[in-house]
């Protein structure tokens, strides 16, 4: 009986192996078969062929089949494996009235794989590729350092930065899937095949790009870029036809390390800069106050470029920021501060070494004019992005009026504490002047956006109004904090007029501060239309 019990479970045991697992009978499955299981759903979705010499790989969207379901971002976010909060793929909505009705029309989109696109352009590290085989726009996360300046460059809004890796990433138009005959995530995923890949000729992307202005209401004009991507509708749009989150008022990242870097790179320049026109129009006292401004000077400096590395992803490769200078501003930033900063430490130990006042005066110039040289490219970092709260008149103005107003607040400062009461007079009058022009300048633009709703600026100016509303009172209250210190030290109203002056520079270094907090955050992004 034992004996027949033992081979009984032997019996069961050799009977159970013959059947497979579920996981196994699916390996089977798959194996047997020479074309993926779901080819004959999306192989009509995309092309046979290879794209010939001249063309390149792009997305065709059906509006009429989309219907807003977002399979598509779900299968690219799960086949990429990407973060909880990171999407390659987005769906937005346009609405208008066509015809007495309303209309709507759900759009989903990815990276466009522009002919020119902006992101390879103001990589400083050359992160990004388009591919001369299939016209495909990829970004090569070894190479990246983190900046993000991508992610303003694009006007589609398409590069998404990961905090966890420290670097950019973006859709690859499912490359490898591709290569092996298979559809993108996106493409495979859509139950209404939305969306297609199909093969198109550069110079049909570049004719489109000029002709038709824009792809969608609510996306940048397509001669930027000329992106490739084609959407298709039998309906008409209606001609007010807007994206659903258009008005929508947010706050953009304040980016603090750039912040800081901005006002204390422009001030050291200003110091500089002040300090050197004194010495060129000989100017009584300015050898008492050369040495530590100048070395003040230098100090903001390096701090500034120091915060700077803290906005990298990956500091550590930012060695290679030479591979863009050929079309990066941002390469083209670190090599002007680069030579800024090595010319003004010479400066600095020319001014201790030297006793006699013109001894550096040669570093200095070329100190101050690699400076100003190296402002002009900060400025075009953001001018080059195309947004229009970052116009050149707003930025040019901005950034050289900190220049000037705290390079003369802190030389007045200096003159203060080391008893060059007439310099500091002098260099105190004309800071309040500069300080009281920006001022004006500023609060008058903000006022003129917000009476004309057609102005560029109108949402900027409301988020400003509406989401910060400290703002106001705080930039005012500190205007007139240091102006009456600056007027009262001019004059000699106030007694220990140093320690006055310094409370007045401080004054006006958190006003520049808050500021740059406003030119970062209250700008208006560009992108693709979005959703409510």
């Amino acid at each position: 009986m034992i004996g027949e019990t033992r081979f009984d479970l032997i019996d069961r045991l050799i009977a159970e192996q013959q059947y497979l697992s579920a996981v196994e009978r699916f390996a089977q499955k798959h194996e047997q078969t020479n074309l993926p299981l779901q080819a004959k759903y999306y192989r009509d979705l995309i092309p046979l062929t290879k794209p010939g010499k001249g063309q390149q790989y792009s997305f065709e969207v059906d509006l009429d089949r989309c219907t807003g379901c977002k399979a598509c971002v779900s299968a690219c976010h799960s086949l990429n494996g990407l973060e909880e909060n990171e999407t390659w793929r987005d769906v937005g909505l346009i609405v208008g009235e066509l015809d007495g009705q309303a209309y709507q029309q759900n759009v989903t989109t990815a990276c466009h794989h522009c002919l020119e696109p902006g992101c390879l352009e103001g990589c400083p590290v050359m992160a990004y590729q388009k591919e001369s085989e299939t016209g495909i726009v990829r970004h090569l996360d070894d190479q990246c350092i983190g900046c993000q300046y991508c992610t303003m460059k694009c006007p589609y809004d398409v590069p998404k930065y990961s905090e966890r890796l420290g670097i950019v990433r973006k859709c690859d138009l499912c490359h490898d899937r591709l290569v092996a005959g298979e559809a993108p995530a996106c493409v495979q995923a859509c139950p209404h095949e939305a969306i297609r890949i199909r093969i198109i000729d550069q110079e049909e992307i570049s004719q489109q790009a000029t002709a038709n202005g824009r792809m969608l209401p609510g996306a940048f004009d397509s001669s930027y870029t000329k992106p490739a991507t084609r959407f298709v509708s039998k309906k008409t749009i209606p001609p007010d036809a807007e994206a659903a989150n258009a008005h929508a008022l947010t706050l953009q990242p304040a980016h603090w390390p750039l912040l800081v870097m901005l006002v204390l790179t422009q001030a050291a320049v200003g110091i500089y800069t002040a300090l050197t026109a004194m010495e060129l129009l000989n100017i009584e006292l300015v050898s008492r106050i050369k040495l530590p401004v100048i070395a003040f000077g230098f100090t903001l400096l390096n701090l500034g470029l120091a915060a700077a590395v803290l906005h990298l992803g990956r500091p550590l490769g930012a060695w290679r920021f030479f591979l863009g200078l050929r079309t990066s501003w941002m390469s083209r930033e670190i090599l002007a501060f680069g030579l800024c900063a090595g010319l003004s430490f010479l400066a600095t130990v020319v001014a201790w070494l030297v006793s006699a006042s013109p001894g550096g005066l040669p570093l200095m110039v070329a100190a101050s004019l690699s400076g100003l040289v190296a402002i002009f490219t900060s400025a075009m970092i953001y001018v080059d992005t195309r947004r229009q709260f970052w116009n050149p008149q707003r930025v040019f103005g901005k950034f050289y009026g900190t220049m000037l107003l705290l390079g003369t607040a802190g030389t007045a400062t200096f003159g203060a504490w080391l008893g060059a009461n007439s310099l500091a007079g002098t260099m105190g009058l004309t800071a309040l002047v500069i300080q009281a022009a920006l001022f004006l300048w500023e609060m008058s633009g903000y006022h003129r956006d917000l009476r004309n709703r057609n102005r560029p600026n109108y949402q900027s100016a409301m988020t400003v109004v509406r989401l910060l509303p400290w703002f106001a009172p705080v930039r005012i209250g500190l205007f007139l904090l240091a102006a009456l210190l600056l007027l009262a030290n001019c004059f000699d109203y106030l007694g220990q007029s140093a320690a006055w002056a310094t409370v007045a520079f401080v004054a006006l270094l958190a006003s520049q501060f808050i500021e740059r907090f406003v030119f970062f955050t209250a700008v208006i992004p560009l992108r693709m239309p979005g959703g409510i």
